[in-house]
């Protein structure tokens, strides 16, 4: 899984990557086959002047659907990376397992209609007793 980071407005430091990585491995490696990367852009709003305005934003890339994009603010941005991490991994849940069941529910429908289409006409099927 590759996860791409930048801040805006002030230096990256290596832990603040670290954290980063290790919290989007925990959150999404159960899906790394679905996801085709990430990126993270974390950056801060207001500048020097204070104030929630840490911004965390989280694109996955995901594999045949939409993209999955996450905003979080808050004043300190760790919080603020830890929220929009659990969100995308919650979110990113919901659009799988939806996805899931439109093609479980696909293949109900089709299925009787290829059992029909399979039998041969004009011959008697044997009842079930």
């Amino acid at each position: 899984m590759q996860i791409v980071t930048q801040a805006r407005g002030f230096d990256l430091t290596a832990g603040l990557r670290e954290h980063v990585e290790r919290r989007l491995r925990f959150a999404l490696d159960w899906a790394h086959y679905q996801v085709g990367g990430i990126s993270v852009l974390l950056s801060d709003i207001n500048g020097p002047r204070g104030g929630a305005d840490k911004r965390c934003r989280i694109r996955v890339k995901v594999v045949g659907m939409a993209d999955v994009v996450i905003d979080d603010v808050q004043a300190d941005l760790t919080i603020a990376v830890d929220r929009a991490v659990d969100r995308a991994g919650r979110t990113l849940a919901r659009r799988l397992a939806r996805q899931r069941e439109h093609q479980h529910a696909s293949l109900r429908t089709t299925q009787p209609e290829l059992a029909a289409s399979e039998a041969p006409t004009g011959v008697a099927t044997p009842a079930l007793k």
